[in-house]
Order: C-alpha cells, then sequence, then structure tokens
C-alpha cells in the first residue's frame, strides 16, 4: 500500500511518499513559504533532486503541487495519482479524545477543532492540511496520528498537576507530553534489539533534539514523560527553557514591565541553550565553541546533559527498574559525546557505555557493555514510518 505522509504548518508541509509493505520510502519533500511567493524541494528514490520556486498561495496548491511531482515522468515515482491509497497526517494535540491514531471523519475534524486552543500554533496548521488533502484528493482515506496518543496511558498521579482540580475537569489542564510517535517507535526497535517482549520491559527512551523529552515506557505503555501541558516543560532545549520556577515569571515581568506574551516569547524563543550559552541553540555550535574555551557554552552543554541524565534517573524510578536506555533524535542520534556525559555517573542503576562502541551516528545499534545489566542503544527515530504504517493498518480494516 502507498501511503502519502504530511506534516502540515502554517506555511510549510512535509511530505514522505511510503510503500507501508516493504517499508520504502519512495519520495520526499518540503513545500515552504506557502502563501507568500512558495519553494519545493524534492527527492525521490534513484532519480535527481529537484528544487524550485513555485507559486502556492495556499495548502490545496501546496498538496496539487506535491502530486504533480509524485507524477513527474523525471522526478516521479507513481504513474497516477490513483496508486495513493490513503494519507496519514501527523497531528500535534489530540488532548484526552484519541488514545490511537483515528480514521478522520466529521466528528474528529470537530474534536480537532476543540484541541486548538491546547496547541494554537499547530492544529491549525494540521487541520488546514488534512481539509487540502481532502479539497484536492477526493475521498481517499485520511488517517490522523496524534503525538499526544501515545501518552494517553498516563495514570492520573503522574498527568495531574497540583492546582484546584477544577483546571483539570473544567479546562483540561494535565500533562499530556509529545513526541509520542517516536517515544512509541524506538521504544519498539529496543524491544527487537534486546530480543525480549516489549511487555516486560522497562524502558528509557530519550528524544533528544532542537525539541527534548524522556519518558518512561514501561511494558510498552508511556507511564511518566517530561514535557506536559505545552511542549515547553521539561527539558532545556535549543531555545525553550523547559521546567523553572513559575514565579521567576512574574519576577521578570515586574522586572522589565512586560506582559506575558512576551514573557512566553523569552521562555520559547531566547531561552534553553541558546539563553545560556548566547551563542547558538545547535549542540554542535556549543561544543566547537566550548572546544575553544567558551565557557558559557560548555555550561549550556553541562546544564542540559546533567537534566538529562536527572530525567534518566527519575523515569526508572517511576517504573520501580529498568532494563534499557535509547537515545534518539538529532542530539540523541548523533553526539557521541553528549551521551557519555549524561551516562557519566549512572553505572550504580547499571549503566555501563562502552566507550567504543558510543563511536557511531545515527545507526541501530546497542553500545552498552556486553555485561551492562542495563542495555543502553541509539536508535534512529522513523515518526514518519510510523504514522504509515498506522494509516495502512486502519485502511486495510476499512475494506475487510
Amino acid at each position: 500500500m502507498k501511503v502519502l505522509v504530511i506534516n502540515a504548518g502554517s506555511s510549510s508541509l512535509k511530505y514522505q511518499l511510503m510503500e507501508t509493505d516493504t517499508k520504502e520510502l519512495l519520495a520526499k519533500g518540503l513545500c515552504e513559504r506557502i502563501g507568500i511567493d512558495g519553494s519545493i524541494k524534492h527527492s525521490a528514490s534513484g532519480k535527481d533532486d529537484y528544487k524550485a520556486d513555485i507559486t502556492m498561495p495556499d495548502h490545496s496548491a501546496a498538496i496539487g503541487t506535491v502530486l504533480k511531482m509524485l507524477v513527474h515522468p523525471k522526478y516521479g515515482v507513481i504513474k497516477d495519482t490513483s496508486e495513493i491509497n490513503a494519507v496519514g497526517h501527523r497531528v500535534v494535540h489530540g488532548a484526552e479524545f484519541f488514545a490511537s491514531s483515528v480514521l478522520i471523519d466529521d466528528a474528529v475534524m470537530n474534536a480537532l477543532k476543540e484541541c486548538i486552543p491546547l496547541a494554537p500554533l499547530h492544529n491549525p496548521a494540521n487541520i488546514t492540511g488534512i481539509n487540502a488533502c481532502k479539497a484536492v484528493m477526493g475521498d481517499v482515506p485520511q488517517v490522523a496520528v496524534f503525538d499526544t496518543a501515545f501518552h494517553q496511558t498516563l495514570p492520573p498521579k503522574a498527568f495531574i498537576y497540583a492546582l484546584p482540580y477544577k483546571y483539570y475537569t473544567e479546562d483540561k489542564i494535565r500533562r499530556y507530553g509529545f513526541h509520542g510517535t517516536s517515544h512509541r517507535y524506538v521504544s519498539q526497535r529496543a524491544a527487537v534489539l534486546m530480543g525480549r517482549p516489549i511487555e516486560e520491559l522497562k524502558l528509557v527512551t530519550c528524544h533528544l533534539g532542537n525539541g527534548s523529552s524522556v519518558s518512561a515506557i514501561k511494558y510498552g505503555k508511556s507511564v511518566e514523560t517530561s514535557m506536559g501541558f505545552t511542549p515547553l516543560d521539561g527539558l532545556p532545549m535549543g531555545t525553550r527553557s523547559g521546567s523553572v520556577d513559575s514565579g521567576i515569571l512574574e519576577y521578570i515581568m515586574n522586572l522589565e514591565h512586560i506582559d506575558i506574551h512576551q514573557m512566553l516569547n523569552i521562555l520559547n524563543k531566547q531561552s534553553g541553550v541558546l539563553g545560556i550559552s548566547g551563542i547558538s541553540s545547535d549542540f554542535r555550535d556549543l561544543d566547537e565553541a566550548a572546544a575553544k574555551g567558551n565557557a558559557r557554552a560548555q555550561l549550556a552543554i553541562d546544564v542540559f546533559c546533567y537534566k538529562v541524565t536527572k530525567r534518566i534517573g527519575s523515569a526508572s524510578a517511576a517504573m520501580g527498574g529498568i532494563d534499557g536506555v535509547i537515545f534518539t533524535a538529532g542530539v540523541g542520534e548523533n553526539s557521541i559525546d553528549l551521551r557519555e556525559k549524561i551516562l557519566e555517573g549512572l553505572e550504580f542503576m547499571g549503566l555501563y557505555l562502552d566507550k567504543e562502541k558510543n563511536k557511531v551516528r545515527c545507526k541501530e545499534t546497542i553500545i552498552s557493555t556486553d555485561d551492562s545489566p542495563v542495555k543502553i542503544m541509539v536508535i534512529p527515530t522513523n515518526e514518519e514510518l510510523v504514522i504509515a504504517m498506522d494509516t495502512a493498518e486502519i485502511v486495510k480494516g476499512l475494506k475487510k
């Protein structure tokens, strides 16, 4: 089955065409500056890459452009758009409505609209992408795969904030967690790599990139995660602060005479390792600066690693034990030094890193010593594959 995977932003649209029977990536690309002047980057298996400026006034036009590229005689991979059996959409927030991926219908669309206040920057774009596909592709089945769904197994003691309870019952304020598709994928791959059923494993998954989160996966289900009501909670990230004393907000707002919108801009766009270092949100830049003696760059790295180390410990405590730790996403998959630094001092928990095995980037492998009681793994994430496979499974079920 051929599934088109869509990740729609406010002015962008990422896409992949996958053959789910073989798990083969056929083509992928990115439409940018939708509604402005427009451009597309497209690559396909065995074909030359394609880049061009193309006017795309809206997301429907962008979807139309994507379909033209997929059937293009030189750059395409299919003869006709009728070969696309289904569309899978990444949707950021499903609140408590969705604990798994679902076929999109009118009821689902209404629920997605109800979730807009919880993800005002993301869900409207996701909805736009769904509507654009419907407008261009007609009755082709569409499936929504949610970043939050995997974490719907969190117990109340893990997701409730210590606020007046009415804010949960009336306003749905709780810990939702994000990166769920990634945490789900790498935990399942870890079980395969370890040669054990996931139903008997206690795993800590570390999705470390410009956005970062750590989750506790007990017997295949998420029971704790570092991101909360929003993706701002938890670890310090590229430009996000992560968890801070909420009293600091009032203090800074009074000190600098700014409003909540300006404060949130500081927390989301000017903080994290960028805020500490004053240099960059990219860990490669920080590594280079630290190697030249920049103390603030080194401090940013130290703070990030320290917070991840603590999260591994607390996630393990939430499960009453640990069998494996997984590193994934841009930093987790590629940074040899940061993995080593994060794991320093965790030998007491049975995590023994093999420094030679750790000299690897973006490769699925075990990097712990052979006698390490807890396995340490690098597993490249593949959220698009999860979306495609979920979509295929749901659509195949329609035909039974």
